[in-house]
């Protein structure tokens, strides 16, 4: 900390950050005037980057939880040299800029993590920390670290209420995530007033229980002891550290400590008021003084360097590892080896396998073959058939297993999974029950809004869960995530159809979610049925009769109810077409043509799926019947649930007949 001009560089990321605040009439100043001094040293004396290649794979990951502070990072982002012009920034918050109002990832060069929902960053920075802990572990040998980085985030009070924050520490201190730096910016004040109105616990204990090392800073405006918290915080080796320092919101402004600055601009006169508290002119916005800019884009020339000392590294290491090398590149490039999917497990034509069962077994074929599968469960495994066998556990202290136990914490789990993919590298999945996809729906909805690879294997998929009763049973859980834009659901009809989902989820460059039963269903005839192509269209002729009188589409283990009612109903003279319907996301990218075809609008309809009704109209026109569930499930074996609640052949038959009629 020996440069004399250290505040100028901090109070110009305070300044550029409340005009932006101020320009858009909307935005949250508080924080970026407390918490500057604290991204100033990180970023100037810690932070490894190169902001001229913001993917460089050997960077130090640094995440802002509190995505509220979004003209904190987008400062950062401009004064140290990325690829966001002053322009942009005052642009902030408006339509089509780059700086929108909480950070998007894949939108702004510099960002790792969409953030905003409080949690969501101090929980994908555990699975970032988690593929850094496993790749340096496989890849790193002596003398050759080239994976060696550090994950950190800034996260604010709301971001340790949040209850994902606790399932997320809980994991990561048990997984002894070392290389793990959070630093809290405890400005003590949220929207509704001082923090203890709602929140007196003991943060220090409390992440002390977790498995952490913690650090207090008393003064976030005494730079040398922040600087100390953070290279203590580097020396720990097998703790995730808190580095707990102690702000004041809306620092310097007339707002100070004041619940209003969290999340509205100052009054005109109030931010010239700050801005002169801060040796800046009133009168000028977006001024950045000449010598502050010069002290920030030395960032530019130093990342050079360390990308290029890095690439050196690496060329050396190639020469000495070729192998290890070559499966480097391959891993972050997410390349599958070409015979991935050569001889995978077909299941046989007259048996009957849950499709669960399935899943695992193609699982541990694709597991032995890509060394950088990972995931596991959140205390569901052996339920959810995800046990990578052979594999060992994952812990940062014995990082060559793969099988993740997430424990009892679905949220925490999906959130580290988005955080394993977005690091690079590994492919992730987490596994639970379909019904428990609540518990998780705003980090598979943050999967989905980043666009990113992360798999979700869900099971249980209805009622036919049986005796686990309406707690346990699905109901409107697929059409939720079906009207999530970018996610794509998979519910396979059989063992084999399951197959061809887990190809799809390991091609695909978005989130998918594997829906799979309980219970045995029929295998379908792999020689009989198209399955293979298929299932990568979405929805395709099991069944297709020349002029047909009806047409029955369903999904999962109700496809083999509409293969029997059409055998029923040939018998009666009534040509009835079947059709799987896998996955509507895969179905609406096939062109209109196919489309049409598959799902003809002059012919009469019955679609069987056990969920919920709503949005079938949709897809099928008025010309059809849905059934489908009107209510919650019960609890009774899985069989007498299917039948009192109408998933029975017998129902297909009779409702087929009806709609023809009319």
């Amino acid at each position: 900390m020996s440069e004399k001009n250290e505040w100028l560089y901090i109070n110009t990321i305070r300044v550029l950050s409340l005009d932006q605040v101020q320009t858009a009439k909307s935005g949250h100043p508080g924080m970026p005037l407390g918490a500057a001094p604290i991204a100033y040293v990180l970023w100037d004396k810690f932070l490894k980057h190169n902001p001229k290649n913001p993917k460089w794979f050997n960077r130090d990951r640094f995440i802002l939880s509190a995505g509220h502070a979004s003209a904190l990072l987008y400062s950062l982002l401009h004064l140290y040299g990325y690829d966001l012009p002053l322009e942009e920034l005052k642009k902030f918050r408006q339509w089509d800029s780059k700086t929108p109002g909480h950070p998007e990832y894949g939108h702004t060069p510099g960002v790792e993590v969409t953030t905003g929902p409080l949690g969501q960053g101090f929980a994908t920075g555990v699975g970032m920390a988690i593929a850094e802990c496993f790749m340096a572990n496989y890849f790193n040998r002596e003398g050759f670290n080239i994976v060696d980085h550090y994950t950190y985030a800034l996260v604010s009070d709301g971001d340790l209420m949040e209850g994902i924050s606790s399932e997320a520490a809980a994991l990561a201190g048990r997984l002894k995530l070392g290389k793990l730096i959070y630093i809290y910016d405890d400005n003590h004040i949220t929207i509704d007033g001082p923090t203890d109105i709602a929140w007196k616990e003991d943060i220090e204990l409390r992440f002390k229980a977790h498995g952490w090392h913690v650090i207090t800073v008393p003064n976030g405006e005494d730079l040398e002891a922040i600087y100390g918290a953070i290279k203590a915080a580097q020396d720990e080796k097998e703790k995730p550290s808190l580095i707990r320092i102690k702000t004041h919101i809306g620092w310097h402004s007339p707002k100070q400590d004041n619940p209003a600055v969290h999340g509205a601009p100052l009054s005109e006169e109030e931010a010239k008021i700050t801005k002169r508290n801060l040796g800046f002119p009133e009168d000028k916005t977006f001024y950045i003084p000449e010598e502050a800019l010069n002290h920030f884009r030395k960032a530019i020339d130093k990342g050079k360097q360390l990308e290029d000392e890095w690439n050196k590294l690496f060329n050396e290491y190639e020469k000495k590892y070729p192998e290890l090398a070559k499966q480097f590149k391959q891993w972050i490039n997410r390349e599958l080896p070409k015979d991935i999917f050569k001889d995978l497990p077909e299941f046989e034509a007259g048996k009957a396998v849950a499709t669960r069962s399935a899943s695992g077994e193609v699982l541990n074929v694709f597991a032995d073959r890509l060394p950088n599968l990972i995931g596991g469960s959140a205390d569901l495994a052996s339920s959810n058939k995800v046990v990578l066998k052979g594999k060992g556990d994952f812990y940062c202290s014995s990082p060559e297993g793969r099988n993740i136990h997430f424990g009892i914490r679905e949220h925490a789990m999906g959130a580290a999974v988005n955080g394993i993919v977005l690091h690079g590298g590994l492919i992730a999945f987490g596994a639970t029950f379909f019904v428990f996809s609540d518990y998780m729906r705003a980090s598979l909805r943050m999967a989905a809004l980043m666009d990113i690879p992360s798999i979700f294997v869900f099971t249980h998929d209805s009622i036919g869960v049986g005796e686990d009763g309406p707690t346990h049973q699905p109901i409107e859980h697929l059409m939720s995530f079906r009207v999530m834009p970018n996610m794509t659901v998979i519910r396979p009809a059989d063992a084999n159809e399951t197959v061809e989902a887990w190809k799809i989820a390991l091609k695909r460059n978005k989130p998918v979610m594997l829906v799979l039963t309980r219970q045995n269903v029929p295998v379908l005839d792999k020689k009989q049925f198209p399955i293979e192509e298929g299932v990568e269209k979405g929805a395709y002729y099991l069944i297709e009769k020349e002029n047909p009188d009806v047409v029955l589409i369903g999904t999962g283990s109700e496809v083999y109810l509409c293969i029997e009612a059409s055998k029923e109903l040939e018998k009666e003279g009534i040509k009835a077409s079947v059709v799987s319907m896998p996955s509507w996301e895969l179905f609406f990218e096939q062109p209109k043509e196919y489309q049409e075809k598959v799902i003809p609008k002059d012919i009469p309809k019955v679609v069987v799926e056990a969920g919920i009704k709503t949005g079938w109209k949709d897809i099928v026109s008025e010309n059809a019947e849905i059934i489908g569930m009107e209510s919650f499930g019960a609890s009774a074996p899985g069989s007498v649930l299917m039948e009192k609640f109408g998933f029975t052949v017998e129902n297909v038959v009779n409702t087929a007949k009806n709609i023809i009629k009319q």
